[in-house]
């Protein structure tokens, strides 16, 4: 969950970063009606916890605002607007696509439950921007999924894949850049799918080329998660030859056993995601990978679960979002047999384990060497590979050079390069 305050309107995200930006549009849209004492709580979907702790931040937050209108939107309240609606404390419900229109913050709008079909929504999305820690922006290109995978709610959510007109993104692009931003990361929901639903519509890779042709002085391009079964060789020719699209790849793999990955009605198979990560790495050796895991998928054997475990070292996995599997009402996944409690917990664990020692072992070849940073607020800083450091005495929102010195297990520590009798920034 973010929490956004401002004056007159707090936004309240949770889930995605496609989320965070679609939070500052609607900040943005609730201040020019003129709105004020407003919370938006921006819900997700992805786990039936996200869902119970958006309802419990609601009681939390009218609790605490009294006197403040609170509206809430997202895929929570797109899949299950009943679950939100029955809550005495929600003023209104909008769906995911009623929430960028400019009239949905209005004041006094009868409609309590603006909810439509999310799959009549045809219209591509608008090139949104969001802010991360004032240092780094997030364009949402891509929104929809046409894929069905079996544990998933999200395409009930979202509706089907649409991708935004690369030249409305180029645009939004430069402006990022005219802010002063150095890095730019491109998010979606399916973000490998851009471009697809449209003839003639570059897609992911050709885009990232088209954003830093545009864009010369950009310094950093990233991308948030991509499908490896949906790279095409457009998107594995940027990574290999443009050096300012980052060497970090966040891969939504779930599982390494190839009857779950089937039962998950996924589109690559193990050795599918071993090879793709193994061409990467040969291409940009400095390549570093992070992954979605799911843990106890319905009918995973220990034999299966093995797989997945050993999916970690097989594509040299470093930095891990471990998922305990959550059955979400309305999907096959929640119809087939499931596995005990205690196993689901106990195999994240065992995953969660693996990604820490994997993640040490990238923080330990670290040590000596010299980085460039972009500084966060709070005395963070991100690599190109996304590795956290703790970095102190640069202002938040620079490129500076820095020289590993040690690691706590989590985030590496660094010390400016000091040159000519000051910290050594880049321009």
């Amino acid at each position: 969950m973010s929490t956004a305050p401002r004056s007159k309107i707090e936004i309240v995200n949770f889930g995605c970063r496609l989320n965070l930006v679609e939070g500052e549009a609607m900040r943005r849209a609730a201040e020019a009606a003129g709105r004020d004492k407003l919370i938006i709580v921006n819900t997700c979907a992805v786990t039936a916890e996200a869902a119970r702790q958006a309802r419990q931040t609601i009681r939390r937050l009218k609790r605490q605002s009294p006197d403040c209108e609170i509206i809430v939107t997202g895929c929570a309240v797109q899949t299950a607007p009943q679950h939100f609606a029955a809550m005495p404390e929600v003023a209104r419900l909008l769906g995911n696509a009623e929430k960028l229109t400019a009239e949905a913050f209005a004041p006094d709008q009868g409609l309590r439950v603006d909810v439509g079909d999310i799959f009549a929504a045809s219209a591509p999305p608008p090139a949104l921007g969001g802010v991360e820690d004032h240092t780094r922006a997030f364009l949402a290109i891509q929104t929809g999924c046409d894929h069905r995978c079996t544990f998933c709610i999200i395409p009930y959510g979202r509706g089907a894949s649409r991708s935004t007109p690369a030249d409305a993104v180029i645009a939004a692009a430069q402006n990022c850049v005219a802010q002063g931003f150095q890095e730019i990361v491109l998010t979606g929901v399916d973000l490998t799918a851009y471009g697809r639903d449209s003839d003639g519509r570059p897609g992911l890779g050709r885009l990232a080329k088209a954003i830093l042709q545009a864009a010369p002085s950009l310094a950093r391009l990233r991308l948030s998660s991509i499908d490896c079964i949906e790279a095409d060789e457009d998107l594995l020719d940027a990574i290999a030859t443009e050096p300012r699209l980052m060497p970090h790849l966040h891969l939504s793999l779930q599982a390494g056993s190839d009857m779950i990955l089937k039962r998950m009605k996924r589109r690559h198979g193990r050795a599918d995601a071993v090879r793709f990560c193994a061409e990467i790495r040969k291409v940009r050796p400095d390549v570093v990978f992070g992954a979605d895991l799911i843990a106890g998928f319905p009918t995973e054997t220990e034999a299966m679960f093995a797989e997945t475990l050993a999916l970690v070292a097989d594509c040299g996995l470093t930095h891990l979002h471990v998922f305990p599997f959550s059955p979400r009402p309305g999907t096959p996944a929640a119809r087939m047999p499931q596995l005990p409690a205690d196993v689901i917990a106990a195999r994240a664990k065992l995953l969660r384990h693996a990604g820490a020692a994997a993640l040490k072992r990238h923080l330990d070849a670290q040590i000596g060497r010299s980085l460039t940073v972009l500084t966060e607020r709070g005395g963070t800083a991100r690599a190109a590979d996304f590795t956290k450091a703790r970095v102190g005495g640069v202002p938040a929102g620079r490129l500076a050079e820095v020289i590993v010195t040690g690691h706590d297990g989590t985030m590496l520590t660094a010390q400016p390069f000091v040159a000519a009798g000051r910290i050594a920034e880049m321009a």
